[in-house]
């Protein structure tokens, strides 16, 4: 704090002791007022309306444990006279145990170091790097020789509206916005155009596919066919070799079996001869 007053004075001392030199061209001075450029960008207004609801979602939270804890506490002391000195002493090292534990907890969330202020760094960071890089921008082109901030050290006790610049600080930060709105709408198109053709294509090939499927399937069912055709000839060939088999072997039984009954009738009449 006491660094920046010094580094100001030394530079106010230092415009005010060279005066003669300035005059001829003029001291520009502007001024930013943070506190109004915050309240006015979007994306942080909207980033700590969300850090707002993680806060009141800790205290929530808290508040629970705490009632907790008062209940365990009343609990102990409705039950102390019925309860020895070891139960005593143990619900106590709890309700201990669970302070400490809010305690605890508590610093994690709000403590100096703790995940609100953490957060809240976050937040301002890439708002105040904007508001760094517009008014140096600002200041390059407007000819300003010091832009202060208005909430900073050291206390400004008057300043004229006419070198406040924060709306112009605005209007660039707007702006810069406006045109990454602008590439991330074009980059989502060409996203949706390049999912579209994507969706396309896989449609072309799916159709693609399904058409080779298709005519594979016909010829599958062609050289079933064939199949089908050559099993069926083999089958009747089969058959008919088959029958023919056994006609001949038929054949050839009834006449193993004609001569045989003609064996045997030349011999009986042979026999019936030889008797006579």
């Amino acid at each position: 704090m006491n660094f920046k007053r010094i580094l100001i004075g030394f530079i106010l001392g230092s415009c005010l002791s060279n005066t003669s030199a300035f005059a001829q061209r003029g001291i520009r001075i502007g001024y930013i007022d943070m506190d109004y450029i915050l309240e006015n960008v979007p994306e942080f207004n909207q980033a700590s309306s969300e850090l707002d609801s993680k806060v009141q979602k800790w205290k929530v939270e808290i508040e629970t444990e705490i009632k907790a804890v008062e209940e365990m506490r009343k609990e102990l002391n409705n039950e102390r006279v019925l309860l020895t000195k070891e139960l005593i002493e143990e619900r106590e090292e709890d309700i201990n145990f669970k302070e400490k534990e809010i305690l605890d907890y508590q610093q994690k969330r709000f403590g100096p170091k703790g995940d609100l202020f953490l957060q809240k760094q976050r937040l301002v960071q890439p708002v105040q790097d904007q508001v760094f890089v517009a008014v140096q921008e600002i200041a390059k082109t407007g000819k300003y020789d010091f832009i202060f901030d208005k909430t900073a050290e050291p206390i400004m006790l008057f300043s004229a509206d006419r070198h406040d610049v924060s709306d112009k600080v605005l209007l660039r930060i707007n702006r810069a916005s406006k045109r990454r709105q602008y590439e991330s709408r074009k980059e989502k198109k060409q996203a949706e155009s390049d999912e579209v053709e994507s969706i396309d294509q896989e449609k072309v090939s799916s159709e693609r596919e399904a058409l080779i499927k298709e005519r594979q399937s016909e010829r599958e069912k062609i050289l079933e066919q064939r199949k089908a055709q050559r099993d069926s000839l083999r089958a009747a060939k089969k058959k008919e070799f088959t029958e023919r088999r056994e006609k001949l072997l038929q054949l050839q039984k009834q006449r193993k079996d004609s001569i045989a009954n003609l064996k045997n009738q030349l011999q009986n009449e042979q026999e019936a001869e030889e008797d006579n």
